[in-house]
């Protein structure tokens, strides 16, 4: 049957699985979650109708609808149809009872039905403040409360007396349904939408745009790599409640010299591409894929990166949002059902006006028309934003219109154009005399990565400045880098002389560096007798612990010191607990 075939088409959900027989499948499509995923696909103009439609008494016909709204309802009429959002009864049509349920009492903003006939002639004989209450809950919503329903010779006693007004309870009134629609001239909505708002912008010139996504999907390839290179420096730890703590991501941003927001979606789309993973133990720490990512084309990194983006129901948008203070990146209270959706309206916007560099306010009235779902109407604008920005970090965009790489990428092309319009990877850097260096492009991963352990990013941009501190350089130190590895390093890399006062620097640092030892023992073994301690360390019955001496006098080791002591006994000697102060521990006498 046609009707069945543009109903499954329309409404895939209904077969999935298949039903049992004809009674099976009307259970399903009159359930509310099957309904509630077709009313979502209907645009603006087409929830309107339908709010028409559940505004009149079954059956209605296509000209009651029509009366009410516009002509062009009559085509809306028959996809509301072959959704079966509302059935055929005769010359008319009626609405299911569960969608009624799910557009609620109050359609379009409209009060109850009236049960007795109403005079609307008396609508002009109506007293001044009758008139103002009227006027009050036209447009809705239609209830009202007053004082008491009861009390005579008010306005609001003259409506009810004239069936102009129902009484919900002694102190709620509602217009009837009749009333609002005659008060709103015979309609049902104030503004009827039936074609899509146009999208409005600055026209832009290609080659603008061109620069601007390439310098946008340089910087987030780049902050990618940064930030997991700084993760598995300097590992944060997630909070209790889950997600990157607030100081932390402060530390990433600043590292990153962008704003905490940007820093969060690059966490976000980092993790989403399992380039970082969330250890058992609260780590957060680059996984191998990150290796893996590192050594693809950009071309590569990006399409990955986008690609995860675009499909994700995750909003790094709702990370440091005023109304949602304990949301943080990475934590599992990031997903929105219907992320994804608004994501991709907008970018399917974007993809049929390019050539201009579009206003938010445009691109969001068009998506709320595309899909103007009531639930969470505030969180979908906020997602628009959110997308048209974060697009904007990709490079999707450039300066506001659609780059020639979000449109490949958009249309499934497999060749995006990337890895030749991006400046190759430069090998060098340029030591200046005051402890900074210029790297004239992009480095390669594994110069990149080794400056990065001791020196610090300064500025970025078309070049990127390093410096070298004091800090930087002992932080080199402390990941197993000699002073003498550093400067045969940038001696390497360099295209000019290392100064002296870089070569200063790091003889100084180096000769200070591992001076001062911190380690961890857990239990130490103190004996003024060293031939006793060369004893022990040599004593066959005690091979199976680790001692290490760290004075003629001192021997430490992971053992708990009660365990330690019982084995000191077993193997014939003598020992005497001591606390911190260094007194002899006397052992408590058990009576057994």
């Amino acid at each position: 049957d046609e009707d069945l075939e543009k109903l499954f088409t329309l409404r895939p959900d209904l077969i999935t699985p298949i039903p049992a027989d004809m009674s099976s499948l009307a259970t399903r499509a009159c359930s509310a979650p099957s309904l509630l995923r077709a009313l979502e696909t209907l645009n603006q103009w087409q929830f309107q109708v339908l709010e028409v439609c559940a505004a009149l008494r079954d059956p209605f016909t296509i000209k009651e609808v029509i009366t009410l709204s516009d002509k062009a309802s009559q085509e809306v009429i028959l996809h509301l149809r072959s959704l079966a959002l509302i059935y055929s009864d005769g010359a008319g049509f009626r609405l299911p009872r569960a969608v009624r349920d799910l557009l609620g009492n109050e359609p379009a903003g409209l009060g109850p039905e009236s049960a007795t006939k109403i005079d609307l002639k008396l609508l002009d004989k109506a007293p001044a403040g009758a008139k103002a209450v009227l006027e009050k809950l036209t447009w809705g919503p239609p209830r009202g409360q007053v004082g008491d329903i009861r009390k005579k010779g008010t306005p609001i006693n003259w409506l009810l007396d004239n069936n102009l007004l129902i009484p919900i309870d002694t102190s709620t009134v509602a217009l009837a349904r009749e009333v609002g629609i005659h008060l709103r001239g015979n309609k049902v909505h104030r503004e009827l939408l039936p074609t899509e708002p146009k999208i409005t912008g600055v026209a832009t010139k290609d080659v603008d745009t061109q620069r601007a996504a390439l310098a946008s999907i340089s910087n987030t390839l780049r902050w990618v790599a940064e930030l997991l290179n700084f993760w598995s420096e300097e590992s944060p730890s997630a909070r209790q409640s889950g997600g990157l703590g607030v100081r932390d991501l402060k530390k990433a941003a600043d590292h990153l010299g962008v704003e905490e927001s940007c820093a969060a979606f690059i966490a976000e789309i980092a993790y989403l591409s399992g380039l970082i993973n969330l250890e058992a133990d609260g780590q957060i720490i680059p996984t191998t894929l990150f290796d893996l990512w590192q050594n693809k084309e950009p071309e590569a990194q990006w399409s990955e990166l986008v690609s995860l983006w675009k499909v994700t129901s995750r909003v790094a948008g709702l990370v440091g949002r005023s109304e949602s203070r304990n949301l943080t990146a990475l934590s599992s209270e990031l997903d929105r059902s219907n992320a994804s959706l608004i994501r991709n309206l907008t970018l399917d916007l974007l993809l049929n006006n390019p050539g201009i560099s579009a206003s938010p306010e445009s691109v969001k009235a068009a998506v709320l028309w595309r899909y103007p779902h009531r639930r969470g109407i505030s969180i979908t604008s906020e997602l628009v934003q959110w997308t048209l920005r974060e697009a904007e970090w990709l490079g999707i965009t450039g300066g506001g219109a659609l780059s020639p790489y979000g449109e490949s990428l958009l249309k499934d092309e497999e060749n995006l154009g990337i890895n030749g319009a991006l400046p190759k990877p430069v090998e060098h850097i340029l030591v200046q005399a005051d402890n900074t260096a210029i790297a004239p492009g992009p480095l390669t991963i594994e110069v990149a990565r080794m400056l990065s352990t001791f020196a610090d990013i300064e500025s970025r941009g078309g070049a990127t400045v390093y410096r070298f501190s004091e800090s930087s350089i002992r932080r080199g130190l402390d990941h197993g880098h000699s002073g003498e590895e550093i400067r045969a390093f940038l001696n390497k890399v360099s295209k000019s002389a290392i100064p002296q006062p870089l070569e200063y620097l790091i003889g100084d640092v180096a000769k200070k560096h591992g001076k001062l030892r911190v380690g961890y023992a857990n239990t130490y073994i103190r004996c003024e007798d060293q031939s006793l301690i060369a004893a022990i360390t040599s004593d066959k019955k005690l091979l199976h612990i680790t001692f290490r001496q760290i004075a003629p006098e001192i021997l430490i080791c992971d053992s708990e010191s009660g365990e330690l002591m019982e084995e000191l006994r077993g193997a014939g000697y003598f020992p005497a607990g001591e606390n911190a102060k260094g007194s002899v521990i006397n052992m408590p006498i058990v009576n057994r």
